[in-house]
C-alpha cells in the first residue's frame, strides 16, 4: 500500500448512493493534481486527506490513485490551511478571508485562532463583528473535535460527523459506541450501508442481532421507497439475509422478537412497518365510516342543479360530464377520473358550481404546490397544499385530526394519483363525517412516489362511485400532445410525423452519447428561438436519475450551458451557482418546503457558505451541510414532475433507459407538457416502452381492506 497525502482542490464527480468518487487533490511535490478514486462521500473541497491505497493507470482517464483507506487530517501547509479555512467549516471564513488570514499569520494561523482570535483584527476590513463570529464557530468545532476524531476514525466524513453532533450533541460518541445503526434511524442521509461500514470497523459480526434488526428494517424502508406498503415474509427474510450475508436463523429470530415488540406488525401472513400498517388500516377505516354516514341533505334530487352549474359557468356539460355533477350532489365519496382533454377540470368546476348554488363551503386541496396553483387558477378559488390544509408543522405534527377537523361540507381533493398512503391516512383522520370527499385525478399515471397505490386501490375496490371521462373534447383534439397521448394509453404507436403547426415532436437520434448536446442545444437555443420561451420555462424529463441520457449527467451539461459562472457553493459533487435551476428532494418542515418543490437559487454567499432559494416568491436560506436536499433541475426524473405542468417539455427516449420504459411513464411525462412536447431518441425505444403495459404492482392491501369493512 502506497501512502498519500493532499489538499482536495476539485470535486469531479460523486455517487450519493454508493459514496464513490473522483477528486483532484494537490499533493506535496506533484506538479499536476492528483486524481483520487473511492469510496469518499461527503468529503468536501478544502478538506486534507491522507490516503492509503495504489496506482493504476485507467485505458481512457491515465494515471489515478485508488484509495483502500482515508482519513482526514488538520492541515500543516499554508496552502493547507488557506483550503481548510475556506471550505466553509468554520463560519466567517469563507475563502477571500481564508485567504487574507494566512496571508498575515502563515503557519501560526491555526495556534492564532486558538489561543489569541483577537490577532484576526490584524487582518484587513475583518472588523470585531466577523472576529466574534469566527470564534463563536472555532468554539463550537473544538466542542465536536472530539466526536469528529472517533468517527473519522471510522470512516465518517466531516459532513456526517457534523450532523452526528447535532442530533447527539455530546452523547454522540456515547450513542454510537452503543448501537451504530441508530444513525440510520434517526439521521437523514445516514443509511444502512453508511452505518454497517462504522459497525464493521467497531467490530459487528455479520449475525449480530442489532445489525439484523437495522438490516430488516432497512429493507422494508427500501421496499417502501419501491411503493411497497407491507413485506411478504419470506420476501423480507431472502432480502436482508442477502443484503447482511447473514445467516437464516439470526435473521427470523429477529424478526420475531420485533413482531413481539411491536417493532413490526404481522397482520394476515404479511409483514408491515408500523406507521404503514395503521395508516393502511386507518384509512380503510375512515373511508368506510365516512360512506356509511348520512348525507345530511340529499340535493340531487334537484335536477336542476347540474343545469344550473352549466349557467353559472357558460360550459355546455354532455351526458358523462353531467352525470359526474350529479353523482358528486348524491355521493359522500366520489372519485372523477379521466386523461388529458376529457374535462375533468371544467367538470370540477360544474360540480363547485352545482355546491355553491346549494350554499355550501367548499375547500380545495392537492399534494404539491405546484397542483394547488394549477387548481387555483383553474377554479377561481384558492387550493392549499394537503400538508397547508392540515396545518402541519415539525414540532406538532398535523394540527388538523379527528380532535379538530377541518371545516366546510365538500373537500375536492385533485391530482390524487400523487397521494401515497401516510398522507391520505393524515387527510381522512381530519375529515369530519358531515363533509363530502371528491377525489379527482388521472388512475393511468404513474402512482405516488410514496408508498401505496391510493387512487387505484380505491377505484378497484368498487366500493365507492367512480365517474371516468373517456371523450375528448373537440377543442382538445387539435392538440397533438392530448391526441398522442391517448394513443400511448392505448397503447397504440402516436403520430410523430412533425410539422410546422404541431406542438408535438419526435427528433431521431440513434445515438445516444450525442442526445444531452442535442437536447442543450434545443433548450438553449432551437425552443427558446422558435416560440420565445426562456430556457428556465423548457423542463427536461428524463426516466432515470443515472447514464449520459439520465438527470444527473443531463444537468451537468445544461448547468455549464445555461449558467456556466455565477458565484457558486460546492456539495458532494454537486455546483450550485446563483441562478440554477433547483429541486428539494426531501420533506423539509422547517423550512416548509417538500420532495419535488421547484425553485431557483436566488443569492449565493461564498463568505458565510449559505445559499437562498426562492420558490414562488418565498426565499428559503441553506447552510452548505443542508444542499444534500438539493438537486439541480434544469432536468428532473418524470417520477419527479408528477403534478407539475410545464410549457415545454423534453423527454430523451433510448434503450440505455429500457429498464424504466413503461407506457405510463411516457404517458406521464408527455402529458406534463402544455404547449410543446419534444421526444429525442430512437423509434425502437418508444414503441419498446408502449409495448410495456405491465403495471408494477405494489405490496398494497387498501382494496381488500375496504372491501372487507363495506361486507
Amino acid at each position: 500500500m502506497t501512502k498519500l497525502r493532499g489538499v482536495v482542490e476539485h470535486i469531479t464527480y460523486q455517487n450519493p448512493e454508493n459514496g464513490w468518487s473522483v477528486m483532484k487533490v494537490k499533493v506535496k511535490d506533484y506538479k499536476d493534481l492528483v486524481t483520487l478514486t473511492g469510496s469518499l462521500l461527503d468529503v468536501p473541497v478544502g478538506s486534507v486527506l491522507l490516503c492509503e491505497g495504489q496506482w493504476k493507470v485507467d485505458a481512457r482517464y491515465g494515471q489515478q490513485f485508488v484509495v483502500e483507506s482515508w482519513e482526514e487530517v488538520m492541515p500543516a501547509t499554508i496552502y493547507g490551511i488557506e483550503k481548510y479555512l475556506g471550505s466553509g467549516l468554520v463560519k466567517g471564513i469563507g475563502p477571500a478571508y481564508a485567504r487574507a488570514i494566512v496571508s498575515r499569520f502563515g503557519l501560526e494561523t491555526l495556534d492564532v485562532i486558538e489561543n489569541d482570535i483577537e490577532r484576526l483584527l490584524e487582518v484587513p476590513r475583518l472588523g470585531r463583528k466577523r472576529m466574534e463570529k469566527i470564534r463563536e464557530s472555532w468554539e463550537k468545532q473544538k466542542d465536536i473535535k472530539e466526536v469528529m476524531v472517533f468517527l473519522q476514525g471510522y470512516g465518517v466524513s466531516t459532513a456526517y460527523a457534523a450532523k452526528i453532533y447535532r442530533q447527539y450533541q455530546k452523547d454522540a460518541i456515547k450513542t454510537v459506541k452503543e448501537n451504530p445503526y441508530k444513525l440510520a434511524d434517526d439521521i437523514w442521509g445516514i443509511g444502512f450501508k453508511t452505518a454497517d461500514g462504522i459497525a464493521s470497523k467497531m467490530g459487528y459480526e455479520n449475525n449480530d442481532p442489532r445489525r439484523c434488526r437495522s438490516g430488516i428494517l432497512y429493507t422494508l424502508n427500501q421496499l417502501a421507497e419501491e411503493g411497497h406498503v407491507f413485506a411478504e415474509p419470506e420476501q423480507l427474510v431472502t432480502a436482508a439475509k442477502e443484503l447482511l450475508q447473514a445467516d437464516d436463523e439470526p435473521v427470523r429470530k429477529v424478526m420475531a422478537e420485533m413482531i413481539a415488540a411491536n417493532d413490526l406488525i404481522a397482520d394476515n401472513e404479511v409483514v408491515y412497518l408500523p406507521p404503514f400498517y395503521h395508516a393502511e388500516n386507518g384509512s380503510a377505516k375512515r373511508l368506510t365510516a365516512l360512506l356509511a354516514s348520512n348525507i345530511s341533505d340529499s340535493i340531487a334530487a334537484e335536477p336542476e342543479l347540474a343545469y344550473g352549474a352549466q349557467q353559472s359557468t357558460g360550459i355546455v356539460y354532455d351526458e358523462v360530464q353531467q352525470a359526474a355533477i350529479n353523482q358528486a350532489l348524491d355521493s359522500k365519496v366520489m372519485v372523477l377520473t379521466g386523461g388529458p382533454g376529457t374535462g375533468k377540470t371544467t367538470t370540477t368546476q360544474g360540480i363547485i358550481a352545482a355546491f355553491k348554488a346549494k350554499g355550501k363551503q367548499i375547500v380545495l386541496a392537492a399534494p404539491t404546490g405546484r397542483a394547488a396553483k394549477r387548481m387555483t387558477e383553474a377554479t377561481g378559488m384558492e387550493a392549499k397544499t394537503i400538508h397547508r390544509l392540515l396545518e402541519y408543522n415539525p414540532m406538532d405534527g398535523y394540527k388538523r385530526n379527528d380532535e379538530n377537523p377541518l371545516e366546510g361540507d365538500v373537500l375536492i381533493v385533485d391530482e390524487c394519483s400523487m397521494i401515497d398512503i401516510m398522507l391520505f391516512y393524515n387527510l381522512m383522520k381530519a375529515i369530519p363525517e358531515t363533509m363530502r370527499l371528491i377525489l379527482v385525478g388521472d388512475i393511468d399515471q404513474l402512482p405516488s412516489v410514496g408508498a401505496g397505490n391510493v387512487l387505484r386501490d380505491i377505484i378497484d375496490s368498487r366500493q365507492i362511485p367512480v365517474v371516468r371521462l373517456t371523450r375528448i373534447f373537440r377543442q382538445a383534439q387539435s392538440s397533438r400532445i392530448v391526441m398522442n397521448a391517448h394513443a400511448i394509453n392505448a397503447g397504440q404507436f402516436p403520430n410523430i410525423s412533425n410539422g410546422r403547426n404541431t406542438d408535438f415532436f419526435f427528433i431521431k437520434a440513434e445515438d445516444a452519447e450525442t442526445i444531452p448536446q442535442l437536447i442543450v442545444s434545443l433548450v438553449r437555443d432551437r425552443l427558446s428561438k422558435t416560440y420565445g420561451y426562456k430556457p428556465k420555462e423548457i423542463q427536461v424529463l428524463t426516466p432515470m436519475q443515472r447514464g449520459n441520457v439520465g438527470a444527473g449527467n443531463l444537468n451537468t451539461e445544461l448547468q455549464s450551458a445555461l449558467n456556466p459562472s455565477e458565484p457558486a457553493l460546492t456539495r458532494g459533487g454537486y455546483t450550485f451557482r446563483q441562478g440554477d435551476k433547483v429541486m428539494q428532494i426531501r420533506n423539509n418542515y422547517d423550512k416548509n418546503v417538500f420532495n419535488g418543490d421547484i425553485g431557483y437559487v436566488n443569492a449565493v454567499d461564498t463568505t458565510e457558505r449559505t445559499l437562498t432559494v426562492i420558490y414562488d416568491g418565498r426565499l428559503v436560506e441553506y447552510d452548505v451541510s443542508e444542499l444534500d436536499e438539493l438537486t439541480l433541475a434544469y432536468a428532473v426524473t418524470i417520477h419527479k414532475s408528477q403534478g407539475s405542468e410545464f410549457p415545454v417539455v423534453v423527454i430523451p427516449v433510448t434503450m440505455k433507459h429500457y429498464v424504466m420504459l413503461q407506457r405510463n411513464l411516457i404517458y406521464t411525462g408527455i402529458t406534463r407538457a402544455k404547449k410543446i412536447c419534444v421526444l429525442v431518441g430512437t423509434t425502437k425505444a418508444l414503441a419498446y416502452a408502449i409495448k410495456q403495459n405491465t403495471v408494477s404492482k405494489r405490496n398494497t392491501k387498501l382494496k381488500e381492506r375496504l372491501n372487507d369493512n363495506c361486507l
